[in-house]
């Protein structure tokens, strides 16, 4: 269904709007088939994907004969699913985004990818991305963008822009998701989903982020439900848990401890604008209605962290177009690199020799963030200092400075998570004027994803979430 801006592919097939724990259990009960289920997917994909273009690469057929022969094991068993495609799997080509990429199919899965699909999950096909992930808005030069199905005129965010706009449609209930400085809860709050990047530690790194000096690279899903999330993530434990983490477990509901929440509405870049902060405060008034404290912190990191953390999103790119020949294809190509990977390359090559310096301080932040919960249990933001932006408004097609700039206006919030390895979650809590979602961002310290997930669902259960089909 669609109005002049909304579009969506729910209706009466069999995926109904069922989430993807729900569709997991009707195949379960035998009342649906892996094969029919990815069928509908498939068919609900062909429908929005003219709309929305979020898919990368489809893989259709492979993935009709998967789903009939595939043994029913997993949490999500059956369940169909997109995987980004910065993620390695096998027979299909990874293209990071890129026109600089050739098309080179994959050996075989990446490391992430085999605990990613031992859940079950039937892969259609690949879901789109910006760039290498640089951007927060899923656009590119000289091609169509990823456009947000609450309103195609906006942004899906970025970098997992894709996955967030299939599974916000109804083309899939679940789909892979990662984040290097808000690249699950970017999208999630433009899409209005459900985005958790996870400790550091907590999964199976993928290559690339292995070779990191700093990893700060979380892998994930984004969802329209918040036992999606849980149940995905307590599915990654049973396939490999890091014994140096607390468990998560299987989290299905609110915790009964009452937490003390510290609030933090404005950014080191500026003030948040009055939609997104209107949201942030009647998210606070409703978890204390809820017997939470609820009280204002200052700012747990200043402008040098930007700075820093600026430089290291510089190096990635310099590392990309300097030896994206020998990493990725000998015939990659640099100079098919769009001007936010350009200008960020730039920007590092100005600061190289900061480099020592700014490691030092990142990796230093690992305690900082630590100590910023000796008060608190929780740390509640807004996910982006405001709301989606229109298509073009980030485009990669601007000159880098002022595209930079809107960046680092935009995107204030989440990085800290990235550098210092700790948990968040994005829950759309709110909406815009024009009826776009607006999310809220919860942190806990290091391995406390439980507490996160519990006050997810409390919330969730308190304020249920906006549903775009009541929008079409």
């Amino acid at each position: 269904m669609t109005t002049a801006k909304t579009v969506h592919a729910f209706s009466n097939d069999l995926l109904a709007d069922l989430d993807a724990t729900a569709l997991a259990a009707l195949i379960r009960r035998g009342e649906a088939s892996p094969g029919e289920v990815a069928a509908a997917a498939i068919a609900r994909a062909r429908r929005m994907q003219p709309l929305i273009n979020a898919i990368e690469l489809e893989n259709y057929e492979a993935a009709l004969r998967a789903a009939e022969g595939a043994p029913r094991i997993g949490v999500f068993a059956g369940v169909p699913t997109f995987v980004k495609d910065n993620t390695d799997l096998q027979g299909l080509p990874t293209r990071h985004g890129s026109a600089a990429v050739p098309a080179r199919p994959a050996a075989g899965p990446g490391a992430f990818a085999r605990q990613y699909l031992a859940q079950g999950f039937t892969v259609l096909g690949k879901s789109s991305l910006p760039e290498f992930g640089f951007n927060a808005s899923t656009e590119y030069r000289g091609r169509a963008p990823t456009r947000n199905p609450w309103h195609t005129d906006y942004s899906s965010g970025a970098s997992s822009g894709g996955s967030a706009a299939l599974v916000a449609a109804g083309v899939v209930p679940i789909a892979h998701a990662n984040d290097g400085g808000g690249s699950i809860r970017i999208p999630a709050a433009a899409c209005g989903l459900v985005g958790l990047k996870a400790t550091r530690g907590r999964h199976i790194d993928g290559e690339s982020a292995r070779s990191l000096p700093i990893n700060i690279v979380s892998e994930g899903v984004v969802t329209r439900s918040v036992r999606d999330t849980a149940n995905f993530m307590a599915g990654l434990e049973q396939y490999w848990r890091n014994p140096k983490l607390k468990p998560i477990g299987r989290v299905e509901g609110p915790g009964a401890r009452r937490l003390r929440i510290g609030l933090v509405v404005d950014s080191i870049t500026g003030p948040s604008d009055a939609e997104t902060r209107a949201t942030v405060l009647a998210t606070a008034a409703l978890l204390e209605s809820l017997g939470h404290d609820v009280f204002e912190i200052p700012l747990p990191i200043g402008q040098r962290f930007a700075d820093d953390f600026s430089i290291y999103w510089g190096m990635l790119s310099f590392l990309v177009s300097t030896f994206g020949k020998r990493v990725m294809h000998p015939d990659f190509d640099a100079s098919q690199l769009d001007n936010l990977s350009q200008g960020l390359a730039a920007l590092y090559r100005k600061n190289m020799l900061k480099t020592p310096f700014v490691l030092y301080r990142l990796k230093k932040l690992w305690n900082e963030y630590a100590r910023a919960f000796d008060n608190c249990d929780v740390i509640m933001s807004p996910v982006l200092a405001h709301t989606t932006p229109t298509l073009g408004h980030l485009s990669p097609e601007q000159d880098f400075d002022s595209l930079f700039e809107r960046l680092t206006r935009y995107v204030s919030f989440t990085p800290l998570n990235n550098a210092a390895g700790g948990p968040a979650i994005s829950l759309p809590m709110g909406a815009s004027a024009l009826g776009l979602p607006i999310a809220i961002h919860l942190s806990a310290n290091h391995g406390d994803e439980r507490t996160l997930l519990e006050l997810a669902f409390e919330l969730e259960a308190a304020q249920p979430f906006r549903r775009i089909q009541d929008l079409a």
